[in-house]
């Protein structure tokens, strides 16, 4: 894979399996990061986010004491927070569209789902490097802007057009699986609208 020189990024795998959290080190390696850290669940990920500047933190769902979405909060809203505008990639087994949602909704960047490949994991880092997005703070929401697509609007009411189109798609996709998971793809369609 040519591209991107990670070489000075550094990465702050959290993740409560030890060979996981392997895999991955080795894939970012192979990709040419020399800078990884390591954490087994997210108070040990936050503690060490306060002495690591990681530049993109890679986190599994399924932790404890605190999971993978009470650490994406604890970033992005905490008051003690070290860095809330780090970009998060979310790796999980649990694709259904909830858990999309959820993390999408919590301040998510990214969302990959196991297995991981290094070409699925790359593109990820690539998507955060090349579509940067602007972080929005409302009263319930903080964390990078979730419409990831530009969308030139000539007409009056576009939120209420996109988000009725956008919700059609959802309730599509919910309907065709019904609490089962979704794949790969299916998760990027959604997340890229």
């Amino acid at each position: 894979m040519s591209g991107y020189n990670l070489e000075r990024l550094n990465f702050l795998i959290v993740d409560d399996n030890k060979h996981m959290r392997a895999l991955v080190k080795t894939i970012l390696h192979a990709l040419g990061s020399k800078n990884v850290t390591e954490a087994a669940d997210g108070a040990d990920a936050f503690k060490e986010l306060r002495v690591f500047p990681a530049d993109i933190i890679i986190c599994d769902w399924n932790m404890s004491p605190l999971d993978g979405m009470d650490f994406v909060r604890l970033v992005r809203t905490g008051k003690d927070s070290p860095n809330p505008f780090v970009p998060l990639i979310m790796l999980t087994g649990h694709t259904e569209l909830s858990r999309v949602m959820e993390a999408r909704d919590a301040g998510v960047h990214e969302f990959l789902a196991k297995p991981i490949s290094a070409k699925g994991l790359y593109s990820r880092i690539r998507s955060i490097i090349e579509h940067p997005r602007p972080f929005v703070r409302t009263s319930t929401y903080f964390g990078p802007d979730r419409r990831r697509r530009q969308i030139e609007w000539k007409g009056k009411e576009r939120r209420r057009a996109v988000t009725q189109d956008k919700m059609g798609q959802i309730n599509q996709i919910a309907k065709e699986h019904q609490g089962e998971a979704l794949s790969q793809a299916e998760v990027e369609a959604l997340l890229n609208g």
